[in-house]
């Protein structure tokens, strides 16, 4: 966890990730708790965009506003070059940011589907693997 970080903070962020991606059009956005399997990060958000610009677009708006509210920036970004799955890596989440078609592929929801989806903004609810 980040140095002086609460997990009300950490909950903050990741609802600010999931509005930013969904204020840039990204779809199918969906926030998973994934610290009761994975030890080493405490929540995945998930989102894709239509196109490589799109995905860029999305990724810079969730870095902006997580800054704007007072998160920290990302420990690494990777993916920026091809744009079709930009990971940022905030070390208490990771937002991954893909192409529609490259996240069909890897379907991350799928693989990590023993982890709780959370709502991240009122009345919006993801259904996981409803596709």
């Amino acid at each position: 966890m980040d140095k002086g970080a609460t997990l009300d903070d950490i909950r903050h962020w990741v609802s600010t990730a999931a509005r930013a991606a969904s204020a840039k059009k990204a779809e199918e956005t969906v926030v998973l708790d994934v610290s009761g399997v994975l030890s080493i990060t405490d929540a995945f958000v998930i989102t894709s965009g239509h196109n490589r610009r799109q995905v860029l677009t999305i990724a810079e708006e969730v870095e902006a506003q997580v800054k704007d509210v007072g998160g920290p920036p990302p420990i690494r970004i990777e993916g920026l070059t091809d744009a079709q799955w930009v990971l940022l890596d905030y070390g208490d989440f990771v937002v991954h940011v893909f192409l529609d078609e490259v996240r069909r592929y890897y379907d991350l929801e799928r693989l990590w589907a023993d982890a709780p989806v959370v709502e991240w903004d009122e009345g919006v609810t993801a259904a996981a693997g409803a596709e």
